[in-house]
């Protein structure tokens, strides 16, 4: 049983406490802007160089991995078909998933237009060759890959592509009942103008997601969720409105190294048991030091404060120039978190 499989035990039987706080690495950046996705060299003083090739990338989730905080690793199905070729998930205690769709919102690839348009559903890869290897597996046919996978969804408060978007999740989750294969489902804030005002735009996501899985039984339903944090009141309201289904948050950009904990912190506090992080960890100065400092605030070991400067000082016994100085670094910057300040 992997450590993801224990927690959300947990939390469904209502024994949580915060050391079952789940997070996951999200290491898929292939699937959205691609090649700069992978970000760039880093040097000790600061110094940014080229992308990072594939096989750099990788040995980075692969340190991750090994490091054994994290309870997720989320990567491209192509990745993860590496990756456990190379054994990187043997005797390992983090769960592997993928990315099981990749709608047209997140492709961010240089001189493109797609993410400005209202978001379309497309799915590249293949449940069945991600669980059993093959295209058309015999009954019973034995899990050699990952059962778990991120699907994605936009709302934009259009008619005509938010049907599709729906009508293409009932599709997955037939196709997924089929293989056996359990998804977290993502939904992300608008990516294009709703007409609705922006202080109502996170009920209206809020609707949108209960509203969508309210015919979807027990057996069909996702894991647990990943949306933006849209402040404490939107997020509080998701979190008890249904008991059920346990609510996590993304990234996004990735902000001050207080902005990461913050998000953490205050996320935990109003209902979410999830954290799903990819810039914030990828485009870190020392993303194993980040991890662990997640970790240590999402056990409340430290506060959100107190990690940002321990983490400073980790920079500094290994000879990191940060990115910020210490009193920028502590600054919350994204305006969900501030107003969870107050």
């Amino acid at each position: 049983m992997f450590r993801l499989d224990e927690k959300l035990a947990r939390i469904r039987a209502g024994a949580y406490t915060r050391a079952d706080f789940i997070i996951a690495d999200a290491k898929d950046p292939d699937m959205g802007p691609s090649i700069p996705g992978a970000g760039p060299l880093r040097a000790k003083d600061g110094t940014l160089g080229r992308y990072q090739t594939r096989p750099e990338f990788l040995e980075n989730v692969r340190a991750i991995v090994e490091q054994d905080v994290v309870d997720i690793m989320l990567t491209s199905a192509s990745s993860f078909e590496l990756l456990n070729e190379q054994g990187v998930y043997k005797n390992s205690h983090v769960k592997p998933a993928i990315r099981a769709n990749d709608t047209t919102d997140i492709w961010f690839v240089r001189g493109g237009v797609y993410p400005k348009k209202p978001s379309r559903p497309f799915r590249t890869a293949s449940l069945s060759r991600v669980t059993t290897g093959t295209v058309d597996p015999a009954p019973g046919a034995p899990l050699v890959g990952t059962d778990l996978g991120l699907y994605s969804m936009t709302f934009n408060n259009d008619i005509e592509h938010d049907y599709a978007s729906l009508e293409a999740f009932a599709e997955f989750r037939y196709e997924a009942s089929l293989n056996g294969f359990k998804y977290f489902l993502e939904v992300f804030n608008p990516n294009v103008d709703t007409g609705i005002d922006a202080d109502l735009v996170p009920h209206y996501i809020n609707d949108c997601i209960a509203r969508c899985l309210a015919g979807v039984t027990r057996a069909d339903r996702p894991e647990f969720l990943k949306i933006a944090y849209n402040g404490p009141k939107a997020m509080e309201e998701l979190a008890s409105y249904d008991p059920t289904v346990i609510v996590g948050v993304l990234g996004g950009g990735a902000g001050t190294t207080r902005d990461c904990y913050e998000l953490i912190f205050q996320s935990e506090k109003y209902g979410a048991r999830v954290a799903l992080f990819g810039r914030k960890i990828n485009l870190a100065e020392d993303p194993l030091s980040m991890v662990r400092h997640m970790r240590a605030v999402a056990s409340s070991d430290l506060s959100p404060s107190e990690a940002v400067k321990s983490y400073h000082g980790d920079l500094a016994k290994a000879g990191i120039k940060p990115s910020r100085e210490l009193n920028a670094d502590l600054e919350v910057t994204e305006k969900p978190l501030k107003a969870g300040l107050a």
